[in-house]
């Protein structure tokens, strides 16, 4: 599991906007999508709603987000 996929997921979680999760991380747009498109294939759920607003956690992603936390802290 690719470790920079798991933190754009917690950060996009928190910010709830895809663009504000690039801002913070320092990358482009696209390259966060692409990251949380990877995690969702190997996962094979999906772990957002896109919304006009940005993103909302589905049920599937708030069941993973404790986990993803704990992933991001132990890389940290």
């Amino acid at each position: 599991m690719d470790s920079e996929a798991v933190r754009s997921f917690v950060v996009a979680a928190e910010l709830g906007q895809v663009q504000r999760t690039a801002d913070e991380l320092g990358v482009t747009q696209q390259a966060v999508s692409k990251r949380i498109a990877a995690l969702e294939r190997e996962l094979e759920v999906r772990l957002f709603a896109r919304t006009p607003r940005g993103v909302e956690l589905t049920p599937d992603g708030r069941a993973f987000l404790p986990h993803a936390r704990a992933v991001v802290a132990g890389v940290e």
